[in-house]
Parts: structure tokens; sequence; C-alpha cells
């Protein structure tokens, strides 16, 4: 027992004089220097990290919050999906009705359609639109 007493020891005193040979080489010093003149910029480092790490721990795990973010989300969501499918399901009847008929549209036809409230605001959108592009050229 006592001879792996005596070969722990011997283990650790040569560990010890590695440690030792190793501090005493000059880049050794050098970056250890370094290292001691950043320790505020890394303490404060390591802090911030934590305390975003806390933030998105408690983010992660805060049910509350969760129920909070998603309802949110549907909330502007659900609106927007309404109006994309009325404005899908028109389309499609439209072309349907489109499709049905035959009937040629003629000039008096148009002007007679120029005269509808809806065809005023498709046709004020399209000239307001043309306008921002045509600014935006240049």
């Amino acid at each position: 027992m006592s001879e792996e007493l005596i070969q722990a020891q011997s283990t650790g005193s040569q560990q010890k004089q590695d440690l030792l040979d190793q501090l005493l080489k000059p880049e050794v010093q050098e970056s250890l220097s370094t290292l001691v003149e950043q320790l505020p910029k890394l303490t404060e480092a390591v802090t911030l990290l934590t305390k975003a790490y806390d933030l998105a721990q408690l983010v992660a795990t805060d049910e509350v919050l969760k129920s909070d973010t998603v309802n949110a989300v549907k909330e502007v969501a659900e609106p927007v999906i309404g109006s994309v499918k009325n404005l899908a399901s028109a389309a499609i009847e439209a072309k349907e009705r489109a499709d049905e008929t035959t009937e040629a549209v003629g000039l008096f036809g148009v002007l007679k359609l120029l005269k509808d409230p809806e065809v005023q605001k498709v046709l004020r959108f399209a000239n307001a639109f043309l306008q921002i592009q045509a600014e935006r050229k240049a």
C-alpha cells in the first residue's frame, strides 16, 4: 500500500513540475497577463449571457406567455385569412360566371360599367398603383 502512495505522490509531483514548466514559458505568461487584463470584460460578457439565457428559459417555459403569443398571432392572422379566402372565393366565382357567358361587351357596355362604383374603385386603385410604380422608376 505504501508503494502505491509513493507512486501517487511521484505522479502528483511530476504533474506539479510539468505545470510549473508550462507557467515559466514566456508565451504562457503573456497569455495569462492578457487574460487577467480582460477579466472585467469577460465577467461582463458572462453576466450578459447569463441574463439572456435566464430570459430565454423564462420565455420557453412560461405557458401564459406562450398562450398569449399564440392568441396574438391568431388575432392578426384570422382577419387576413378570412380576407384571402373571400377574395379567392370571389375570383373563382367570377371565373365561373365569365366562362358561362359568351356575351360580348361592347362600347356602350364598357361605358355603363365605368359608372359602377366598384369599377371606379378598382380604376382609382390601378391608377394610383401605376403612378407609384412610375415614381419609383424615376
